[in-house]
């Protein structure tokens, strides 16, 4: 019998050091919601909250999709949100006004030019700061989370996503309290919440892949190319809010034309990334089929996301929730032995990690197994598997 649950490997577990963090994260996000509060009407405010969280499920179930050959942990991701919609936009927040108002004083310029000022040279620096601060805290404390760019882009995008919609409030509470009104707060929904909801996650991407890419780097390659997401982060948000200050509708059209193009980008990283892990599975699984836990069918299903999503389908239909969850947790442990292996090749392990977590891994896949479902089947064939 093993010594402690072997799906301590899969770390989707919560930790105290998680549970302290949201705590903490989520006072930060309350107190900055009291600041708009204040600034508004509690009417004005629910309204502003309610547009503001309206797109986020889809948003997120948009990021999600692209983290499905090897998902991350459920507590990292909750976390990196955590932190954008709580401690990032909080301290921007309040480091973005008190430059606000230093420019104001110190060149005597007007409101409308001192905003577009700071929006384009302050905010950006100060933004990527807070939101980067939590990747670099996954390369220093979860550094074997970073299996690849994939890693990087989602954390960056949910760290993004939970800042967008914080800071969505305060601007859907400003539009409200202005002159315009309704007509104000249209127009900053439709470039905010329709035109650029993915903004921020792709400001923010920039160092999530650099992040990922040090994790696999050692010394000053490493933090060269920590500085230059960061930099690429900052030009990038600086370029698309003084596109959008200065440049009037041809700026928002520039601007919005290089979001996408980051984006379609971004989409290759993800896809390129995907077919890397496959060929990891390709090479080191096949190795481990004398111990039955894998088998030539099993890796060609593994191979491919729509194969998985048919096996899932398979398990649930004949072994409902718990078949389900045994061919959830068989993919997910028969991919992290292949990028165990890869990390292993890399140095990034020492051999007494690697046969920890290798043998975790093994369990992990002998306790799924043994629960898969067992409907009559042709012989020589596998059901979860259907043509």
């Amino acid at each position: 019998m093993p010594s402690r649950d072997p799906r301590w490997v899969l770390k989707d577990r919560p930790s105290f050091a998680l549970i302290t963090g949201l705590v903490l994260t989520g006072i930060c996000a309350l107190a900055s919601f009291a600041i708009d509060v204040i600034n508004g009407e509690p009417v004005q405010f629910f309204i502003s909250l309610a547009l503001a969280l309206a797109p986020v499920p889809l948003l997120l179930a948009a990021v999600l999709a692209l983290d499905r050959m090897e998902p991350e942990p459920r507590s990292n991701l909750i976390f990196a949100f955590a932190w954008g919609a709580g401690v990032a936009v909080l301290v921007a927040g309040v480091v973005n006004s008190l430059n606000l108002h230093y420019i104001m004083d110190t060149v005597k310029l007007s409101e409308d030019t001192a905003r577009n000022i700071a929006a384009t040279f302050g905010a950006p620096v100060v933004e990527e700061t807070m939101k980067g601060l939590v990747l670099l805290g996954l390369l220093r404390f979860r550094r074997a989370e970073l299996d690849g760019l994939t890693d990087g882009i989602i954390y960056a995008s949910m760290v993004g996503l939970g800042f967008a919609m914080s800071e969505n409030v305060s601007y859907y509470l400003q539009a409200l309290n202005s002159e315009a009104g309704g007509v104000s707060l249209a127009v900053t929904v439709v470039l905010r919440g329709i035109l650029s909801p993915f903004a921020h996650p792709l400001f923010t991407s920039m160092i999530g892949v650099a992040v990922a890419h040090a994790a696999t780097r050692e010394g000053s390659e490493r933090v060269f190319s920590i500085m230059a997401g960061w930099s690429g982060a900052m030009v990038l948000h600086g370029l698309w809010n003084g596109l959008v200050s200065y440049g009037g509708f041809p700026g928002l059209v520039v601007a919005y034309v290089t979001l996408m193009m980051v984006l379609v980008a971004l989409i290759v990283v993800v896809f390129r990334d995907r077919r890397r892990i496959v060929a990891l599975i390709q090479r080191y699984l096949p190795p481990y089929e004398p111990t039955k836990l894998v088998s030539k069918d099993d890796i060609i299903m593994l191979s491919a996301l729509p194969r998985r999503r048919r096996a899932r389908q398979w398990a649930r239909m004949y072994g409902g929730k718990r078949g389900l969850r045994a061919m959830s947790d068989y993919q997910l442990a028969a991919t992290e032995l292949g990028l165990l292996h890869e990390r292993a090749a890399r140095r990034m392990v020492d051999d007494q990690t690697f046969h920890e977590e290798q043998r975790a891994l093994l369990e992990c896949m002998s306790t799924a197994r043994a629960d898969f479902p067992m409907p009559p089947t042709p012989a020589g064939s596998h059901g979860y598997m259907p043509g």
